[in-house]
């Protein structure tokens, strides 16, 4: 894919700009999915998602991994080769519409997801980490605070890689699905003004 000159690639900028390219594109990375299943778990007509699944592939974004035959149709199904994910240069190069888009997609699928783990019980475990701190920083500050996140993202993947290696081991364990969500962000101007109130914490 062609790059700026700090490393955005360009067709991935343009796959994404449309939200249900977004969508699709974040949905392909987690799983193998044909555009008609996504079309009926979105809720979106057949032929926008096809038309935008085909527009990934084109833009180098998604792969066909297989077809299936399902009712006289042929069904086809995608994975995602690249991941909608940006360092603090690239996502400053992003516009700023393009910067709004992936927030507001990203805060939804949290939202989603916090709601429908809440009414299933995903908080009942012992191993559940909850806290919302409000801090005052300096510039530096929230550099390093940004910083200490972006490292705690990697050494997620890092220790998905070790748990991925330890389930197929001869003997391992059943894995346990986790979902972790990392958000720094300015407050609402009045809440910023305010008086600083601690962090709250809940280990269960």
């Amino acid at each position: 894919m062609a790059k700026t000159k700090t490393g955005v690639d360009q067709k991935l900028v343009r796959a994404i700009g449309h939200p249900l390219r977004l969508r699709l594109l974040t949905i392909f990375n987690e799983r193998v999915a044909s555009p008609s299943d996504l079309a009926a778990e979105l809720g979106e007509p057949i032929g926008n998602v096809s038309y935008h699944t085909r527009i990934l592939a084109r833009l180098g974004c998604v792969e066909l991994v297989r077809t299936k035959q399902v009712r006289g149709a042929v069904e086809h199904y995608y994975r995602a080769v690249v991941r909608p994910v940006f360092s603090d240069e690239d996502w400053a190069e992003l516009p700023m519409s393009i910067r709004k888009s992936l927030a507001g997609a990203v805060l939804a699928e949290i939202a989603d997801d916090i709601s429908a783990a809440a009414s299933q019980g995903g908080f009942d475990r012992d191993e559940v980490h909850l806290s919302r701190t409000p801090l005052t920083l300096d510039r530096k500050g929230w550099q390093d605070l940004n910083e200490l996140l972006q490292g705690i993202y990697e050494r997620a993947l890092e220790i998905q890689a070790e748990s991925a290696s330890r389930l197929h081991s001869d003997g391992a364990e059943e894995s346990e699905a986790a979902l972790m969500a990392l958000l720094l962000f300015e407050p609402p101007t009045g809440e910023a003004q305010a008086t600083k109130r601690g962090g709250k914490k809940r280990r269960r």
